[in-house]
């Protein structure tokens, strides 16, 4: 298994065993993309960065699969733009993402709908703990 970089090019190893970790996170500049508003945000952001990319001769990212480079681009490039117009980054990212089979048929509802969260701020994290009962949870810990 190949270690992954941070920023300061420091590896670290990736879990041998998947975990839940529980978190308690004020939201603080929270993009909400199940407001209306948000979304105008999200589509005036992709435009810009297929510009961007058009401009400076490089393909556009892709999301494939469970990688979003695509959408993660698109966010990096809402706070680029927000730090270059003055204006505060974003703490956090909220949205609704749906999964799975339609919870009957002809449904727009699906069976595994949630709610993600991404902090883009660490400083919002407030605390974080293992969610019990530890074993359900946990059961390789």
């Amino acid at each position: 298994m190949r270690p992954m970089l941070r920023k300061e090019n420091r590896r670290i190893k990736r879990p041998r065993k998947p975990f839940v970790v529980g978190a308690v996170v004020q939201l603080g500049n929270c993009l909400n993309l199940v407001e209306s508003s948000a979304l105008d945000i999200l589509t005036t952001a992709y435009a810009g960065l297929e510009e961007l990319t058009g401009k400076l001769g490089v393909q556009m990212l892709t999301n494939r699969g469970q990688n979003r480079a695509l959408d993660c681009a698109v966010i990096k490039y809402i706070n680029e733009a927000n730090k270059q117009a003055g204006k505060a980054p974003y703490d956090s990212i909220r949205c609704a993402f749906p999964e799975g089979d339609a919870a009957y048929p002809g449904a727009m509802i699906s069976k595994r709908l949630h709610i993600q969260i991404c902090v883009c701020n660490s400083d919002v994290i407030s605390g974080y703990f293992l969610p019990r009962p530890v074993d359900k949870f946990n059961p390789n810990l």
